[in-house]
């Protein structure tokens, strides 16, 4: 097309751009702790796990190119359940829970450290060096203890060191996390990825969460999709977690937003990962796509708007 030719929906760009400005200008320097969900990995409706995986990638690469100090952290509970079953072992879960013996316990570590994290890194990598893959394992970053002796090498989140998250982003790096932790004995332990994303959320001060699953958002009733919360309270959380609303693999996430927004996060938010650049339009945009949790009410995304 020649130089001064008018160029189709070259205005709708720009108003794009601009309205993305007081966000980038907001979020220079801040944390954001990415949870990308195992059933985003494999969404359905974007091309397939490698164009969903290549999408999200250009979105933490575009956050990390406007300042943003993004950290990823991935789950893999339906790759897991994949391998398993190629492998002829039965999975077994209790109270939605893995029941995880020492031979899931290897299965688990295999998938997440070495098929989901390195696939991830490579994504980002495609657009140049910047991810740099983990588990929690390393300069014990997650000191996990058993949860439930009938749960096997199921964990919580005993503690956390932030240190090599936070030299990786003083080197202008992306850290992508796997959530296999250890306790001071060096046992390893699968633990709940969305419980880990938030509890590195709040050990690195984080200024956002965002949770990337396979639902619009927090529903305000479970069996009504257009229930959708578009902005909701710590104490909303709770309530929709005693009444039932919030059921099954919401529920972790739902506790973990309620508790990183009480203690220092100042949003968090629960995204539909199979929508194409969901990352961006929530974090860059007035409206959003999904729900955002904020103890400020009337505080919107960039700190001056509400939703």
């Amino acid at each position: 097309m020649p130089r001064g030719a008018a160029v189709p929906g070259a205005a709708e760009k720009a108003a794009v751009l601009v309205e993305a400005l007081p966000y980038i200008r907001r979020f220079w320097g801040a944390v954001v702790v990415v949870k990308y969900g195992g059933n985003a990995l494999g969404a359905e409706g974007t091309g397939g796990e490698a164009a969903a995986r290549a999408s999200f990638a250009e979105d933490v690469v575009l956050m990390r190119s406007v300042g943003m100090l993004p950290v990823v952290v991935h789950g893999g509970g339906p790759q897991i359940g994949e391998l398993m079953a190629r492998l002829g072992k039965e999975p077994e879960f209790r109270d939605g829970l893995r029941v995880t013996d020492a031979e899931t316990l290897e299965i688990a570590r295999m998938v997440l450290v070495g098929k989901v994290n390195r696939d991830l890194v490579s994504a980002i990598n495609v657009h140049g060096p910047l991810a740099v893959g983990l588990s929690g394992e390393d300069a014990n970053l997650i000191q996990a203890a058993a949860r439930d002796e009938s749960l096997g090498y199921v964990g919580d989140v005993a503690a956390v060191d932030p240190t090599i998250l936070q030299r990786l982003l003083a080197q202008g790096l992306i850290p992508v996390v796997a959530t296999i932790g250890a306790d001071p004995a060096g046992q390893a332990y699968n633990i709940n990825a969305d419980t880990v994303a938030g509890a590195l959320a709040e050990a690195l001060e984080a200024t956002k969460l965002v949770y990337l699953t396979d639902v619009a958002g927090l529903r305000a009733d479970p069996e009504d999709p257009g229930s959708v919360l578009a902005q909701c309270r710590p104490e909303d959380l709770d309530r929709l977690v005693a009444e039932g609303a919030a059921r099954g693999g919401m529920v972790p996430k739902v506790r973990a937003c309620a508790h990183a927004v009480r203690h220092g996060v100042r949003q968090a938010h629960i995204l539909d990962g199979r929508v194409p650049h969901a990352l961006l339009l929530e974090v860059f945009t007035d409206a959003g796509v999904g729900t955002m949790v904020t103890a400020e009410p009337g505080v919107g995304a960039s700190g001056e708007e509400t939703r």
